[in-house]
Order: C-alpha cells, then sequence, then structure tokens
C-alpha cells in the first residue's frame, strides 16, 4: 500500500475500502487484504490527527503567551 498524500485522501480510500468490505459478492481472501489496508489508513490518519493537535496546541499556547505579555 502506498502512503496517501494527505489525510482526506487516506479517508476517501478508507471510504473505498469499507464499501468494498461491505459488498457481499467481495471474496473473503480480497476482503482480508482491504482489512489489512484499512488498518494501515487507520492508523496514519489517527497519526496525522494526532500531528494536527499537537500543532494547534502549541499554537494556542503560543497566542496565549503573546496576550498575557511579558510578566
Amino acid at each position: 500500500m502506498k502512503q496517501p498524500k494527505s489525510f482526506e485522501e487516506g479517508m476517501q480510500r478508507l471510504n473505498d475500502l469499507l464499501t468494498q468490505m461491505q459488498d457481499e459478492t467481495t471474496p473473503l481472501a480480497d476482503a482480508v487484504k482491504l482489512y489489512a489496508e484499512a488498518a494501515s489508513l487507520i492508523q496514519y490518519c489517527n497519526k496525522t490527527l494526532e500531528t494536527a493537535k499537537l500543532k494547534i496546541e502549541e499554537i494556542d499556547a503560543s497566542l496565549l503567551a503573546a496576550q498575557e505579555g511579558p510578566q
């Protein structure tokens, strides 16, 4: 599996995989492969969200420090 270029691309691929896994015509062996790819995408998306959360917290801390000014 290639790494998605963005969080949004990862989420779109994840949605596509879920649709394929829910399709009753998908053979079990293929569903297992799709599941493995989905698990990897979930890990990627969670890591990306955590990175974004940390950046937002840093920005908020910086804004708060600027508002308080030197003491």
